[in-house]
């Protein structure tokens, strides 16, 4: 039995699981061993902003090339997780191998080349870039890398997603939606528990300051009154060298809050168990203007709030 929140793709050949991909995904390239003996199937199940993939299918290489990203609008990280064998991902000139026990992070507005080494079971969650931008801040350092999902909260994420497929029958929209809240945050706490993350191009201790000026951002998001100034204060850094560290990141700090507070805005406004009104959710993550909120929306994402709460409501229809 298929619920109404799943869907179901089976393919004999390549061709066919290149379309079943690049309808559950987005455009890709595929290669594999006998394109004609080729075979998979995948279901899907939509939690809220996150898809949750589960897929079957003989070893394969998967290509993102410049082509396939000339017409896209939409930009996501997909979280892949080998349950049998090893995967091999190279995107930005950086190579991860990750076997079963973990997972490998890809950004789907770049090249990247994919290739699963031999048949496996694999689960892939897809998610909205700006939703995880807004919880961790710059997704680059995550990516290519292979996380350890053994123990921890990475472990625990591992399992609510494959608990969160078992009981969807049981779920009404408002639950499937908390579901995808759920593991939103706790995929957002597994990336950051990772030491890795400090590596950058600069040193490690300014890294180090540009993080905890991040995370100061995204704990006060709310606060109508958080300012570049508050927050060199709270991270005992001058206005200028907090400046200077954005700058190397290519943003202001007032841009990089006014991004974070427009990628929740949008977030609640297309969660259909979000009921407030425009104008509260703007308040809510710090707008107190609601005709700049409105101006600065349309101009980061093309519509008005109000557009955007009706498109979500008919994709669900």
């Amino acid at each position: 039995m298929i619920s109404a929140a799943q869907r179901r793709w089976t393919a004999n050949g390549t061709d066919e699981w290149q379309r079943a991909v690049s309808a559950a995904y987005f455009a890709l390239d595929i290669e594999s061993r006998d394109r004609g003996a080729f075979r998979g199937d995948l279901d899907i199940w939509r939690f809220g902003p996150i898809d949750i993939t589960l897929i079957r299918c003989d070893s394969v290489l998967y290509r993102r090339a410049p082509r396939h990203l000339r017409e896209e609008k939409d930009s996501s990280l997909l979280i892949s997780v080998p349950s049998r064998s090893e995967i091999n991902f190279r995107q930005f000139s950086r190579e991860a191998k990750c076997g079963p026990g973990g997972f490998v992070v890809e950004r789907s507005d770049a090249p990247y080349e994919f290739a699963q080494m031999a048949g496996d079971v694999q689960w892939v969650v897809k998610v909205p870039t700006e939703s995880l931008t807004a919880r961790i801040g710059d997704l680059q350092r995550f990516v290519a890398l292979s996380i350890d999902a053994r123990q921890g909260i990475a472990s625990y994420f591992l399992s609510s997603l494959h608990n969160a497929t078992r009981h969807m029958d049981d779920l009404d929209r408002a639950g499937r939606d908390g579901v995808g809240q759920h593991l939103l945050e706790m995929l957002s706490l597994a990336l950051r528990q990772d030491d890795r993350v400090l590596a950058s191009d600069g040193s490690v201790a300014r890294t180090a300051h540009l993080q905890r000026a991040q995370e100061f951002i995204r704990a006060n998001l709310k606060a109508a009154d958080l300012s570049p100034q508050r927050v060199a204060e709270a991270c005992g850094l001058s206005l200028r060298y907090l400046q200077r560290l954005f700058a190397g990141a290519d943003e202001t700090v007032s841009g990089h809050i006014r991004a974070l507070r427009l990628a929740r805005c949008q977030e609640d406004l297309r969660n259909p168990g979000v009921r407030d009104s425009v104008a509260h959710i703007a308040y809510r993550w710090g707008f107190a203007d609601q005709a700049q909120f409105a101006r600065h929306y349309r101009s980061h994402y093309g519509c008005s709030p109000r557009e955007t709460r009706r498109q979500a409501r008919a994709e669900r229809a």
